[in-house]
């Protein structure tokens, strides 16, 4: 696997939670071993007589991600799990698509819905979605990213919903702690949602890969930093169930408009899209040089001549522009291409893509 650099990401091969950062202390393994069991039962252990949370001088390079020391800083970690974990239930749901489920995290009171792209499937269909109380509401699918598998949710019955805040993915580093949660194995009345520990993997402007164990049911479900904050969202279990995919939310924060419009782009993986246009690449506008016989934008009426100004509304400067622009999509999605003919004229044209692998090399 690479990051969008091209840079090869390789796993550390690092035990789910703080097993593998202890050393060989039985009292730190025992006491390790203890916390993670009791992540399910934090929320209702919490001492309401004493919210403050008692900081160890470590506490903040924990946060960052050293393994806690003492037990002082073990109390640190499950007390800040315990704080965080109430938020965090409330704004994690578990989602129903026609018969496939899934989850997902509200991260607007206004309802806006991030999941993973495949839990979606596509725009404009109906969803039932499970509030943490057990609540029935009703939504709509929106826009998806399909090579990163990002996607989103509107909750359409009316009201305002408890959300989770989202932090930029760019800062996270190797070892941060992080928390998921999900409706593990499917969703199940009057069963929350399950909360996991683990630690970051490796990270990249795509996709984190972390430790911490996923299952079907999972996805769509956020991961966490320790404080609470939205970073990614489940997408795809590993070769190991404690190494998983996510995508990264500085990803859904730099689209979130075109997920609200409803908006479908990606390339699927395996395929080749295909438009059928030559321009001369000294140029400094996208002008058409040739057109392909047979190609989709000789289908569409596209001329030599003509040049390219928008793609699917996205203003295309460039040869290099209109390329990128192509491999964001998939064969068979339908895009509008406006473009200005050499008499002046502007029209805007549909342009069906093909599979390039279907036409043979051009």
């Amino acid at each position: 696997m690479s990051d969008s650099k091209g840079h090869a990401m390789t796993y550390r091969n690092s035990p789910l939670f703080f097993l593998g950062d202890f050393t060989a202390s039985t009292g730190k393994i025992v006491l390790a071993c203890l916390l993670v069991l009791c992540l399910p039962f934090l929320a209702s252990a919490q001492d309401q007589n004493n919210p403050t949370i008692q900081r160890t001088a470590h506490f903040s390079e924990i946060l960052t991600g050293d393994a806690p020391d003492t037990v002082a800083d073990l109390r640190s970690m499950q007390n800040q799990i315990q704080e965080v974990m109430p938020k965090v239930l409330k704004a994690t749901v578990g989602v129903i698509i026609g018969s496939a489920q899934g989850s997902g995290v509200i991260v607007n009171e206004e309802g806006l819905i991030f999941t993973a792209g495949h839990v979606i499937g596509a725009p404009n269909r109906d969803v039932v979605i499970i509030l943490h109380d057990g609540r029935r509401v009703k939504g709509v699918t929106l826009g998806t990213d399909r090579s990163i598998d990002s996607g989103a949710i509107k909750i359409t019955t009316p009201g305002k919903y408890p959300f989770a805040p989202v932090r930029q993915s760019t800062s996270l580093h190797e070892g941060e702690w992080v928390l998921v949660m999900g409706h593990a194995g499917g969703i199940v009345k009057d069963r929350q949602p399950a909360l996991r520990l683990g630690r970051v993997l490796a990270a990249s402007r795509d996709v984190i890969a972390t430790d911490a164990t996923l299952v079907g049911g999972d996805s769509g479900g956020p991961l966490l930093d320790i404080q609470g904050n939205v970073i990614g969202i489940n997408s795809r279990i590993g070769n190991r169930i404690t190494a998983n995919l996510h995508v990264p939310s500085s990803q859904y924060l730099e689209n979130v408009d075109r997920l609200e419009k409803s908006e479908v782009w990606g390339r699927l993986g395996g395929t080749q899209p295909y438009m059928g246009v030559r321009c001369d690449p000294q140029q400094h506008d996208a002008v058409v040089t040739g057109v392909t016989p047979g190609s989709p934008a000789a289908q569409a009426g596209i001329q030599e001549g003509d040049q390219v100004l928008q793609f699917n509304s996205r203003k295309i400067n460039s040869f290099d522009d209109l390329k990128l622009m192509v491999n964001q999509y998939s064969p068979g999605d339908r895009i509008k291409v406006r473009i200005r003919r050499s008499s002046g004229d502007i029209v805007t044209l549909e342009v069906e893509l093909l599979d390039r692998r279907q036409l043979g090399s051009k």
